[in-house]
């Protein structure tokens, strides 16, 4: 059953409701996460946020409300009416809370920090069905800022906001054929990256996708460069790029709000369509690309597209954000574990459900490239550190949430005072 709430004393009515008849529930807000775990949800209550897209700028002009249901897009087209900014996931149609309840990787990070690092204080119902006001004097405040959806429903948040200082942005676009791929992450290490000092004002993202018209055996690059303040990225950050000689290249410019659709991530793209295709993700958290393994991962894509056409939709994404906002704040301040990752890479494997076995294949296609991807790692992690919003499901708490025991046992300290029953443990559960 569905339940579209309207009220923050709805979403207490329904918790106490689902209680009293002992039914699951599951609150959603615009579908983004597509972990498995979701799965065990068994004849229970989807609450449905949507109607929660209130947002309320402060008298101070330094904090907002928004509503617990409320997406990128509306937050950014509020706040830009008014002159400002917030970091937001980059997606227009994916919300705000889902996201920053895990950390929450955004464009502006670079100069503020990830989107948890914005909250000022959250308006939560627990698992009783009573509401709770956390914020930085509450045990919780620790936990939500990373693993949040493990310990209730947020209906509002607080968070800061900030003056619009470079409204403008541009962009370079370039498509490669897929002989590029070690000379493309090379200069992207050399040029961009930076031994993870890549420039504030800069965000890279390229993604591995076959098209037809470009190459039918193989998959194309498709490699994008924003930066911000500026009306043409400047010559010297293209140049390397250039003189790889891209099958084709485009650019422009324009205001902040404008970049998702710069780069396939607004409201009106593929990205945020119902599809009707599976989307599981199996992604890794790296600190420089591996052109060996770069190139290892691009012909398992082609040789699996070529062998199994149903999973010829499959991608394999790579965002390249700036670290600096998000390093500034010490790793033991929130429940996100991973803020020495320079970028975040996650294989998309897209198909038709039909059948146990191509699931079987799909799933088989996407752990071997987050294996290649893990493998190539220099000095590597002991974990697959998993970023958790994009999580399949079968990764283990040590590789979501950290592998530092004391965080382990802090969550599962809090998990069992204030979710002793599990009513929060569909997503990305700590235990």
């Amino acid at each position: 059953m569905t339940v579209e709430v309207a009220t923050e004393g709805d979403v207490i009515e329904v918790v106490k409701y689902a209680n009293e008849q002992q039914i699951p529930f599951l609150a959603v807000n615009n579908a983004h996460g597509a972990i498995t775990t979701v799965g065990r949800v068994k004849n229970g209550i989807m609450i449905w946020m949507r109607q929660l897209d209130s947002v309320q700028v402060g008298e101070d002009g330094h904090t907002a409300t928004f509503g617990g249901g409320i997406l990128d897009k509306a937050v950014t087209d509020a706040l830009w009416a008014v002159g400002k900014q917030t970091v937001t996931g980059g997606c227009e149609c994916v919300s705000v809370i889902g996201p920053g309840l895990g950390g929450g990787h955004g464009l502006l990070q670079a100069r503020h920090g990830l989107v948890s690092d914005q909250f000022v204080s959250l308006n939560m119902v627990m698992a009783d069905g009573t509401l709770e006001i956390i914020d930085h004097t509450h045990e919780l405040w620790w936990a939500l800022r990373g693993a949040g959806h493990n310990f209730g429903i947020v209906t509002s948040i607080t968070s800061r906001i900030y003056d619009t200082k470079y409204p403008t942005w541009a962009f370079q676009n370039f498509t490669f054929t897929g002989d590029k791929v070690e000379a493309l992450y090379s200069n992207i290490n050399e040029h961009l990256l930076r031994n993870g000092t890549q420039p504030t004002d800069l965000f890279h993202y390229s993604f591995f996708s076959k098209n037809a018209a470009i190459d039918a055996d193989s998959p194309a690059i498709f490699f994008y460069i924003l930066q911000e303040g500026v009306d043409a990225v400047r010559e010297a950050v293209v140049a390397p790029f250039l003189a790889l000689e891209p099958f084709a290249t485009f650019k422009g410019s324009g205001d902040y709000p404008e970049l998702p659709g710069w780069i396939g991530w607004a409201n009106a793209a593929a990205t945020c369509q119902n599809s009707g295709l599976a989307n599981t993700r199996f992604p890794i958290e790296l600190q420089k690309y591996n052109v060996i393994a770069q190139r290892r991962v691009h012909d398992l894509l082609r040789s699996t597209m070529n062998e199994v056409p149903a999973l010829n939709r499959s991608i394999i994404l790579f965002e390249g954000y700036s670290q600096q906002g998000v390093k500034a704040i010490p790793s033991q301040d929130s429940a996100y574990p991973f803020r020495g990752s320079n970028l975040l890479v996650s294989p998309v494997v897209r198909f038709n459900e039909n059948g146990e076995e191509l699931t079987r294949k799909a799933k088989t296609l996407g752990e071997a490239l987050r294996d290649i991807l893990h493998e190539g790692e220099d000095n590597r992690h002991n974990i697959k550190r998993t970023y958790v919003n994009y999580a399949f499901g079968t990764e283990s708490v040590e590789e979501i949430y950290g592998n530092e025991f004391w965080r382990q046992e802090k969550l599962l300290a809090l998990k069992k005072k204030y979710d002793p029953d599990g009513k929060f443990s569909f997503y990305a559960p700590i235990s």
